[in-house]
């Protein structure tokens, strides 16, 4: 019979909401400068995120599923673990039935990692260790686990109607749905005619300049820059144990990736849409000319 596998387990774990990037599992990247979760854009079949230069992240994985499953996580190519180029057979993190966990940066030792950043291509970790090619893209390889031969024990749990024997864990209850945004003002409103009325009065040239510094930005937005990798940051407390896991199967039963870069180049790329540049607004003149131009001919 194939070894058991040696694989990490978190400690700490979390009960928030995800949205669902996959059956078994979900990924979320979490900028922990702001606390928010990065916002998710589609293109070709891909998820993408916008990372800010210089901020630290944290990937957060949820099991969705009462079962345990193990987490192979690569971060450019590399395995978050062990730090080898990132193969599916490697080790990872264990969860169980519908547990959640964030994983804050490298694994150093069972006690500390060092901090996840976004940084430029040329100093990501990937890079400095010789690994540039996949920079810029943050996956997971699942496993279901092996079931158990467990001898059967019938004075045990003969009481127990038959379908509730081998019932799985319940999924935890959902927290209340957050209170939706408010409300864009429609037209007409109060609110909607102060700001058209304030709109009207900007003096004349403001908005012409206005416009200028809008479309100059959109081309800043469009102009491509070096490319965005993850550093090896700062190191911090993060307590882990040991655990073994049996892969039900030798290849993943999922794997869930997210692609990653500034907003810039997401822009530049046309990932990230912008909206059409505003239309020049050239204002009528009652008196447009100086004297009488000549009839065409």
């Amino acid at each position: 019979m194939k070894a058991l596998l040696s694989a990490l387990v978190l400690a700490a774990l979390s009960c928030a909401p995800f949205a669902r990037a996959g059956g078994l599992v979900d990924l979320r990247v979490i900028d922990r400068d702001t606390g928010a979760t990065l916002p998710t854009y589609s293109r070709d079949g891909k998820v993408f995120i916008a990372g800010t230069p210089g901020h630290r992240y944290r990937v957060r994985i949820v099991n969705r599923i009462g079962e345990r499953v193990l987490a192979v996580l690569s971060v450019d190519g590399v395995n978050a673990v062990t730090g080898q180029t990132a193969s599916p057979d490697q080790s990872g993190y264990v969860l169980d039935p519908y547990q959640s966990t964030d994983v804050a940066g490298w694994r150093k030792s069972t006690d500390e990692v060092a901090q996840f950043n976004f940084t430029a291509l040329s100093g990501s970790y990937a890079a400095k260790t010789g690994r540039p090619d996949n920079v810029g893209v943050i996956g997971i390889a699942v496993f279901r686990e092996k079931p158990l031969d467990l001898p059967w024990r019938e004075g045990k749990i003969a009481s127990a109607p038959l379908a509730d024997r081998y019932a799985p864990p319940a999924p935890p209850a959902q927290p209340a749905s957050p209170k939706p945004a408010p409300a864009s003002v429609p037209p007409g409103t109060a609110e909607a005619e102060t700001s058209a009325a304030a709109k009207s009065a900007v003096p004349i040239g403001t908005q012409a300049r206005a416009e200028s510094s809008a479309d100059a930005s959109s081309a800043r937005l469009r102009k491509p820059e070096e490319s965005l990798g993850t550093g090896h940051g700062a190191r911090e407390t993060s307590h882990v144990t040991w655990t073994q896991f049996a892969r039900a199967s030798s290849q993943p039963d999922e794997v869930v990736s997210v692609w990653y870069d500034s907003y810039n180049n997401l822009v530049a790329r046309g990932v990230i849409p912008q909206p059409p540049p505003p239309r020049r607004f050239v204002e009528p003149q009652a008196f447009p000319g100086g004297f009488v131009p000549d009839p065409r001919s």
